[in-house]
């Protein structure tokens, strides 16, 4: 079974819908260690409550981005993890981090990328007045949020939406892909060419 790592920062509720697909049998991934740069977020609870192993690798603690990083990635390679899973990781990586795990980090963005990448993606779409906006699951790479994309989900913007509602419809739907993203990828489905994430048929057996 591969085994991944699952960075947050805050709630977790995206690591909520990995951990549940995994317990429920949709998901054959072994969650190996949860790691936070924050203490006392509910992320933390929710590894705990399910016995996953949890750590808090402060960022203030070190010197250098990339010092931090060293330490995050003396974790994971410690595990034995073929893939890191960013569930609302509130750091800018550097390339030291990402060219370590080339190819083998994937990120959910609440935006139809590439429009509204950065932070508050919701908030950029809802204020821009687009009529649909959804989410996007990506490989990352050294850009920001400019990696192949996997999946993605279109949410309308409703006429009486307001930032919290539509925020709140897009992170159903994060809800549903991410899990999914992360199932094509433990069976070997997800292949990339370029810019381009192909989608494999599954295996006959």
């Amino acid at each position: 079974m591969k085994k991944i790592a699952v960075l947050i920062s805050g709630g977790g509720s995206n690591l909520q819908s990995i951990i549940d697909s995994v317990d429920g049998g949709r998901l054959n991934l072994e969650i190996a260690v949860v790691i936070s740069n924050k203490e006392g977020v509910y992320g933390l609870t929710r590894a705990e409550n399910h016995n996953i192993p949890a750590v808090v690798v402060k960022h203030s603690d070190f010197s250098t981005r990339e010092d931090f990083e060293r330490r995050l990635i003396e974790i994971i390679d410690g595990c034995g993890v073929e893939l890191v899973v960013l569930a609302g990781f509130m750091r800018v990586l550097t390339p030291l981090f990402v060219n370590h795990y080339h190819h083998r980090i994937i990120n959910i963005h609440p935006a139809l990328l590439p429009s509204f990448p950065g932070t508050h993606g919701q908030k950029q779409a809802f204020d821009y007045g687009v009529r649909f906006t959804g989410c996007t699951t990506h490989f990352v790479d050294e850009g920001t949020d400019t990696g192949p994309i996997i999946l993605q989900a279109v949410v309308p913007v409703l006429p009486d939406d307001n930032e919290e509602t539509l925020a709140a419809r897009i992170l159903k739907e994060e809800h549903r892909i991410y899990p999914e993203s992360l199932r094509l990828w433990s069976e070997g489905r997800l292949k990339i060419a370029g810019r381009k994430v192909r989608i494999q048929d599954p295996v006959k057996r």
